[in-house]
């Protein structure tokens, strides 16, 4: 048995290490990986100065509350009255990197990191990204004898702080940038007005960019969601301006999302076109009124792929880069008070205004099914406004059940195609089931309106709502009708002989879904090795094979029937099966081209070579 190795103690106590920060290393990594661009910077700015002055008007509610950004050619310079930094603080934020005011309990500061997201020390190291010197002149609020303190630092991690002769007339905090080597692109004042626009859109105090001669105040206050309008009407039509300018597209509607229990103010978009399910981003996100993301996803649930959102939200949590959300119970929350409230206006439009939830469902019907779906009490109320494709048109659910008590449902568009104008003619109710959605919504159409029978389409429940043929008629066509069979055998395809309406379709092909599962998998047998030929064989089914139903009304199928000739008559019959594959719109096999292809290049050469002989003949 091995010996225990006995834990050694050390001779002396370790010595204990601060990890050292390279500085330039770490401005490389947030201008490389955590940002997507150094436009980034505008925001920390801003985001430092409005927490600034939300932590002084806790402490003084009749505090000013303006930003002022003025760009100067080389550099930039953002003033503020907020609470500013005592040389204590000014050590601990500044010069600390990763210090939060949510973790460190600092009087007056601390309580607005609750209210915004702001962060010194990392928040203000993307400043290095476009400049290589940070200059910070700050005076607190907070303590009346407070000095006036200069800090600067720079990009290769030094810093300096001084206290200053001459004081800062007003509390608050002025931020000097000057643009570092290649960067002179981020401080034009075109460019520091669009970016201060960008992030700031719905800060709650005046953002003002100074350019010279020039002040543009580059936020909206309120929200255009919340001011007061004379008329709806006006309302609907700045809301549908702002969207257009916010996400580029002119809404088809527009929906309020005010829901203050989850922390979320703002519209969502209607898309004035059809949309993919699959496209659930370009969302415009805003946290406590700073831009948060262009184009962020899963704000909404899926079904809701028809809207995009501009909202300003107070609980959702960021990434570290502050340019994305975490999907996280938070967002889920916001996600079902969000998907609630637009769920809460298709009913809204369904009980008063049915014209414009028309307009809504001519693009957006997709949609609406999808959280049909999932929701039985919004499908009870949007079944009678959602259409479908059925043998009477395209008419919702709810009325085609009121002239088909027994609904039959085509689980595709192919099964539906192959009998849609047979059935319609017989008064066979089929839905067409083979759009995304439309088969569970009918499925659960019995839930919703009692005594409805749903129940799957086969091809014999067609043939049996076709009228029979005379037996004498029948037998006097035996010798056609076994030709026909003979000639489409090695289709798997039987032939039956039925009379029925419209007369102008001679001949409806019926396939059901176990005969094409039973054709695959005898092809498959056919090229597989032993082995798995005889696993297959093994599964071979007894499912009927597919059908070509003649139509002895058809003035077409009688002239067939009457050719003197075999060949012609089995090549008529071809043509005549490859006419009815075609009326289904579905996919070919190979077989089937080839058929076709030869059937009617057997009827051209027929045609050809009798109008020669005809031709002959008159001479």
């Amino acid at each position: 048995m091995p010996e225990r190795t006995q834990p050694t103690t050390p001779a002396t106590q370790p010595a204990q290490h601060t990890f050292q920060v390279n500085l330039r290393g770490l401005v490389d990594l947030l201008s490389h990986h955590l940002y997507s661009s150094p436009r980034v910077y505008v925001r920390e700015l801003l985001q430092n100065a409005i927490d600034a002055i939300t932590a002084r008007r806790q402490l003084d509610p009749a505090a000013p509350a303006w930003v002022r950004v003025t760009v100067d050619g080389d550099g930039l310079r953002v003033d503020d009255p907020g609470i500013g930094l005592t040389p204590d603080d000014v050590h601990k934020f500044l010069a600390t990197i990763g210090s939060s005011t949510k973790r460190d309990e600092v009087a007056g500061i601390e309580s607005a990191r609750r209210e915004f997201l702001g962060q010194f020390g990392i928040g203000l190291l993307a400043c290095f990204v476009v400049a290589d010197e940070i200059r910070v002149i700050t005076r607190s609020a907070a303590h009346r004898d407070a000095p006036t303190v200069e800090w600067r630092a720079t990009s290769d991690g030094a810093y300096t702080v001084a206290e200053l002769d001459q004081p800062r007339e007003e509390p608050g905090t002025t931020v000097t940038l000057r643009a570092r080597p290649g960067a002179e692109r981020w401080f034009t004042p075109e460019r520091v007005t669009q970016l201060a626009g960008a992030f700031g859109a719905l800060l709650p105090y005046d953002v003002t960019v100074d350019a010279g001669a020039t002040s543009t105040t580059v936020n909206q206050i309120p929200p255009v969601w919340k001011r007061r309008y004379r008329t709806p009407e006006a309302r609907a039509e700045a809301l549908i301006a702002h969207g257009k300018q916010a996400l580029g597209f002119t809404a088809l509607d527009v929906i309020d999302l005010d829901v203050p229990a989850a922390g979320v103010h703002g519209v969502a978009y209607v898309l004035p076109v059809p949309a993919s399910p699959l496209d659930r981003g370009g969302h415009r996100v805003y946290l406590k009124g700073m831009l948060l993301s262009e184009s962020a996803e899963r704000l909404l649930p899926d079904w809701a792929f028809f809207a995009r959102c501009v909202v300003d939200t107070e609980a959702v949590r960021p990434t570290a880069s502050r340019e994305a959300l975490y999907d996280d119970e938070t967002l889920g929350a916001i996600r079902d008070a969000l998907g609630d409230r637009i769920r809460d206006w298709l009913a809204e439009l369904a009980a008063g205004d049915p014209a414009r939830l028309a307009r809504f469902l001519a693009v957006h019907q997709l949609g609406v099914k999808a959280l049909a779906c999932h929701d039985e009490a919004l499908l009870r109320i949007m079944l009678p406004w959602l259409p479908f494709e059925t043998t009477d048109g395209p008419v919702s659910l709810t009325e085609f059940v009121r002239a088909h008590p027994v609904v039959h449902l085509a689980r595709t568009v192919e099964e539906f195609r192959q009998v849609a104008a047979i059935a319609s003619a017989q008064g066979l109710g089929v839905v067409n089931g083979g759009y995304t959605y439309d088969a569970d919504l009918v499925e659960r159409l019995p839930s919703v309106v009692p005594g409805t029978s749903v129940v799957p389409l086969a091809a014999d429940t067609v043939v049996a709502h076709l009228d029979m043929v005379d037996t004498a008629q029948e037998l006097a066509l035996s010798a056609f009708l076994s030709a026909a069979r003979g000639r489409l055998d090695a289709m798997d395809c039987d032939v039956v002989l039925r009379a029925f309406h419209p007369v102008s379709v001679p001949a409806l092909y019926l396939d059901s879904r176990d005969a094409q599962t039973e054709r695959v998998r005898a092809q498959t047998e056919a090229e597989a090795d032993p082995l798995w030929a005889e696993i297959l064989s093994n599964l071979r089914s007894t499912a009927p094979r597919a059908q070509l139903v003649l139509n002895h009304l058809s003035p077409l199928v009688r002239r067939v029937a009457a050719l003197p000739e075999p060949e012609l008559v089995g090549t008529a019959v071809e043509a005549l099966y490859g006419q009815a594959l075609l009326m289904t719109h579905r996919p070919l096999r190979p077989t089937e081209t080839a058929l076709m292809n030869r059937a009617f290049g057997d009827l051209l050469t027929w045609a050809a070579h009798k109008a020669s002989t005809d031709e002959e003949d008159g001479r």
